[in-house]
């Protein structure tokens, strides 16, 4: 009698022992899941601001230059209407 209440006492234990290990184990493995996930979620934000950004910079940029462009060629075509009407 008393070892079969030793037996039941051991295996319970036991399986509170193997529980608390699965739990931990399952655990860690949600965790690390977590955090691959939140890492590819935060590399794919990051990239598409750094995309929008870059794209701003350079869409300035080519503005900044046509105007540039477009200003001297005006001023060239005006300077040639000037010098041909005198």
């Amino acid at each position: 009698m008393e070892t079969n209440m030793t037996h039941r006492q051991t295996d319970r234990q036991t399986d509170r022992q193997t529980d608390r290990q699965t739990d931990r184990q399952t655990d860690r493995q949600t965790d690390r899941q977590t955090d691959r996930q939140t890492d590819r979620q935060t590399d794919r934000q990051t990239d598409r601001q750094t995309d929008r950004q870059t794209d701003r910079q350079t869409d300035r940029q080519t503005d900044r230059q046509t105007d540039r462009q477009t200003d001297r060629q005006f001023i060239l075509t005006y300077t040639m209407y000037i010098v041909n009407s005198t």
